[in-house]
């Protein structure tokens, strides 16, 4: 995997990349997060880790760029910072996992293996359109549209859509809305769930068309067509 590794901690970066050469990985390590943000665009990536301390531009600046540019290369955030209010906003900026100094080498290669194994599956699935009615979700182009007409959604209202078309006529849980959209299994997002979900309703469910969003108390929540 050609990877790019963001770490301002000489010993640290070196050490982490000499492990992953020996593992297979290509490697390119930089130390700072505006060298890092050039390094970025230049090239295309399978793997960003990035330190959350950087001299420049921070590695929660860097996940909120590769985000808003649309690239969904997996993103690993090192950090010491171990509070969970340090993992939540790092995961809710974009990155996929979240790994606390110290740790493990061979622990950071089973996170990468996993999320390679999850970003494969995501790719195959990426091949078709969604349906549901005359409901239409295109994940590339990131674009939504009902009989026809296109609707406009936030990233997290997209995201959530996806979800629950991809469980099309099956219950989708809380615990799994939270990790496909937030990338947590905190509580404290239980009720952002429910604000979602009624965004969601008043751009999908509107007025003329089949109800298509249902709420199954006690469950979670399910798209279909009746």
């Amino acid at each position: 995997m050609k990877t790019l590794l963001v770490e301002d901690n000489k010993h640290l970066g070196e050490s982490l990349c000499k492990g992953l050469l020996e593992e297979g990985f290509s490697v390119r390590l930089e130390q700072d997060g505006f060298k890092a943000r050039d390094v970025i665009f230049q090239e295309d990536w399978d793997l960003f880790i990035f330190d959350i301390m950087l001299p420049g531009l921070s590695g929660i600046e860097l996940c909120e760029l590769i985000r808003f540019k649309k690239i969904i290369t997996p993103i690993i955030i090192l950090s010491a910072l171990g509070e969970p209010e340090d993992k939540i906003k790092a995961l809710d900026k974009g990155a996929d996992d979240y790994l606390v100094k110290p740790f493990h080498f061979q622990e950071l290669i089973s996170r990468i293996n996993a999320l390679n194994r999850r970003t494969n599956n995501y790719q195959q699935q990426l091949q078709e359109d969604l349906f549901c009615n005359n409901l239409k979700l295109n994940y590339k182009a990131h674009k939504v549209e009902r009989n026809g007409i296109a609707i406009d959604l936030s990233q997290k209202e997209f995201l959530l859509l996806k979800t629950l078309l991809e469980h099309k006529n099956e219950v989708v849980s809380r615990q799994t809305i939270l990790q496909n959209v937030w990338k947590t299994q905190q509580d404290t997002y239980t009720n952002v769930i429910d604000v979602y979900i009624s965004y969601l309703r008043s751009k999908i469910d509107t007025k003329g068309e089949t109800k298509l969003i249902h709420t199954i108390k006690g469950r979670g929540y399910m798209i279909a067509e009746n």
